[in-house]
């Protein structure tokens, strides 16, 4: 009996209650500040505005890739969508309903749709017991008797290329690194999300074992009609697995869009400098100077109008008096949060469809 015909995974989803062209999940201004503590009475002295105002919306079965500098908020922002931290003010809904309010969607029953796979898959496992526990045991605590639970983790297993009968015993010190990721995500798929969010899941692979892992991240999302929220900072990865692409920067979203158009053609500064430090391998092309200078700005006080004015070697005086709009991605455009996109702005480059090159 496959996976797919199971009694144990039915092929059709119930929970889906907008049909296809509802978004699975919707943000709406999200916000966390994590409080500076100073003194012998702990009193607050400042925030550290991790993510500050996200909006940006998920369509179901598709991959939306997240980029960004490390301490731009992206893991930040995954832990908020799963609730592993609870945000200080936004929206979030999930196939329409809201999330943690009442006559909404609960925060257990999201964690049911939803699923997280982190970046260390070591610390991600518990050491003293069996891996075949491990991705049983999330049924188990939802109510799911034992022998059936073992059933679907040995299932599960073998989905993820790992023979049971030889790895189900093993406990995860006798795991390789590519080994543990699959067993963490067999775990995450065990409560039959319908998203799954990886935060930097391939990261810290190898390059042989991070192509298998991504190979089975794409079966099982055609397989198992998943929709996933990838987190990276490698830009090819993000770029081969990705529908959408979304880009932050000190806590806020500046650019989203399909994969292909943003990459061809970034229409924010900070876009077109990732891409720029991107490693040619053509001797003639190569880079001697950084595309960009300068470290990104304390997230505690970050500057005002633009957040990386600072460092854009387009910033004139509108981008550090006004901060510009991402506006509505809901249907997919290619949008940017830059006065140059917006020909009303004043910018002396605005309404220009190609950024002038880095050099």
């Amino acid at each position: 009996m496959s996976f797919a015909t199971s009694p144990i995974w039915p092929p059709a989803d119930p929970r889906d209650r907008g049909g296809p062209q509802q978004p699975l999940l919707m943000v709406r201004g999200l916000q966390k500040h994590f409080a500076i503590r100073n003194g012998v009475l702990g009193r607050v002295a400042a925030h550290v505005r991790a993510v500050d105002g996200v909006s940006f919306t998920v369509h179901k079965g598709e991959t939306l890739g997240i980029v960004g500098e490390s301490g731009c908020g992206k893991s930040t922002l995954a832990r908020l969508l799963m609730r592993l931290i609870v945000p200080d003010a936004g929206e979030q809904i999930f196939d329409g309903d809201a999330v943690g309010v009442q006559g909404g969607i609960s925060v257990k029953d999201l964690r049911r749709q939803a699923q997280m796979v982190f970046q260390d898959s070591s610390s991600s496992l518990n050491p003293r017991m069996p891996v075949q526990g491990s991705v049983a045991f999330g049924p188990m605590a939802f109510g799911m008797p034992k022998a059936d639970a073992t059933a679907l983790a040995r299932e599960l297993l073998t989905k993820v290329g790992l023979n049971p009968a030889l790895f189900g015993g093993r406990y995860p010190h006798e795991l390789s690194g590519g080994q543990k990721q699959r067993v963490n995500i067999a775990r995450a798929l065990a409560l039959k999300p319908r998203m799954v969010i990886l935060d930097e899941a391939v990261s810290a692979l190898d390059k042989s074992v991070e192509a298998q892992v991504l190979n089975l991240l794409q079966v099982l999302k055609r397989e198992l009609s998943l929709t996933y929220v990838f987190i990276s900072h490698d830009l090819g990865v993000v770029r081969w697995i990705s529908d959408r692409v979304m880009v932050m920067y000190l806590g806020e979203v500046v650019e989203i869009g399909p994969a292909d158009a943003l990459y061809a053609a970034p229409k924010h500064p900070y876009t077109q400098a990732l891409l720029a430090s991107r490693p040619s391998m053509d001797p003639d092309r190569r880079r001697e100077e950084a595309p960009v200078s300068g470290d990104p700005p304390n997230p505690v006080n970050p500057p005002p109008g633009c957040r990386f004015h600072t460092r854009c070697p387009h910033a004139e005086r509108v981008c550090s008096a006004r901060a510009p709009v991402l506006g509505d991605a809901a249907a997919g455009a290619h949008l940017a949060a830059c006065h140059i996109q917006n020909p009303a702005s004043g910018h002396s480059l605005a309404g220009r469809p190609v950024l002038p090159a880095l050099h």
